[in-house]
């Protein structure tokens, strides 16, 4: 009986082919760069999605306005043009477009007042007293406070 040899029927141990698993981990680098892509192209375009009313604002050294509620636009053109939001209303229609703008205590929400710095300011000081004499208290000028002056 010999005790060596090859012959038999034992496992050959090292031998073995290795198998190839299937990768169960994400590759997360590729989804993180075009997060990373998207929330940069809305940063920017974000701005520019809030205002539908191209006007030039006049240029002045006051500080920021803080707004705790959503506030509405009334956007004064430099032909006098009288804008709610991004749409166009009337002299007339004014008041009660602000009200449904502003929904319910439209009174109490802050009104920002965008006017072209060309614009006259007989439109201007006419939007103001009147959304002031309707019982719209917190009337807000909008400016550009850049500190650039003209």
């Amino acid at each position: 009986m010999a005790m060596g040899g090859g012959a038999g029927g034992g496992h050959v141990r090292g031998r073995r082919r290795a198998r190839k698993r299937p990768l169960s981990e994400i590759n997360v680098t590729p989804l993180v760069d075009v997060m990373l892509v998207l929330l940069i192209i809305f940063m920017i375009s974000a701005p520019l999605l809030t205002t539908g009313v191209p006007v030039e604002l006049p240029k002045t050294e006051a500080s920021a306005v803080e707004a705790n509620q959503d506030p509405v636009s009334v956007s004064i053109d430099r032909d006098g043009a009288i804008f709610v939001g991004d749409q166009g209303v009337s002299w007339e229609n004014l008041v009660l477009r602000v009200a449904q703008e502003g929904g319910e205590g439209a009174r109490e929400k802050p009104i920002f007042v965008r006017a072209d710095g060309r614009a006259p300011y007989q439109a201007v000081a006419r939007v103001m007293a009147r959304l002031s004499s309707e019982g719209f208290t917190k009337l807000n000028l909008i400016t550009d406070t850049s500190g650039e002056g003209n």
